[in-house]
């Protein structure tokens, strides 16, 4: 294969496509993560190059390093996505203590169905939170102007709700109840 230059546009590239099929659809491209999410990296690149979509190690390894959100993570040959997965994995984080409060970013058309049915994981297995106010405000900005909603945390894991930190301390829950949330501004 001939040498690329790893520029942002390929990068960005190579990271949705490692996002949608290390997290969403790995079957597309012939691939069977086992049941923690890893597939084995020689897998992968050639299950990319099978179907029309071709990178390198370096580039691999590059999308990787350089990922600010670091949404891979690499050990002993394999690869997975550090959390947001659609597809059954066990990503083996254990149950953590989480600060007082926690931050969802979100934007204001989804408010209405906040504030009556709570946070939900959607299409994903969990609920994603920051630990900052910074963090959920860049996560809200991807749909639109962002609002950031408050997550009593400490109140949450008091009444029993469970919460895990990813690797790239992306903050984990089943759902957020209503009652848990604090919306700015007025209702």
């Amino acid at each position: 294969m001939n040498e690329r230059p790893i520029d942002d546009r390929r990068t960005v590239k190579v990271s949705k496509y490692l996002s949608r099929h290390l997290r969403h659809q790995p079957e597309r491209i012939g691939l069977a993560p086992d049941p923690a999410g890893w597939v084995e990296i020689d897998a992968l690149i050639a299950a990319a190059a099978a179907h029309g979509f071709p990178f390198t190690r370096e580039e691999l390894d590059h999308v990787v390093a350089a990922n600010d959100k670091q949404r891979f993570a690499i050990e002993g040959g394999r690869i997975r996505a550090s959390q947001g997965h659609s597809i059954e994995v066990d990503l083996g984080l254990p149950p953590v203590t989480p600060p007082p409060y926690l931050y969802h970013g979100t934007v204001a058309r989804n408010l209405d169905a906040i504030r009556a049915q709570g946070l939900r994981p959607m299409n994903r297995h969990d609920v994603h939170l920051s630990a900052d106010r910074e963090t959920a405000t860049r996560v809200g900005a991807r749909r639109g102007r962002p609002v950031v909603l408050a997550v009593d945390a400490g109140a949450m894991h008091r009444d029993g709700h469970v919460f895990r930190v990813s690797a790239n301390g992306v903050w984990l829950t089943q759902a957020v109840p209503p009652r848990y949330l604090r919306f700015p501004g007025p209702r």
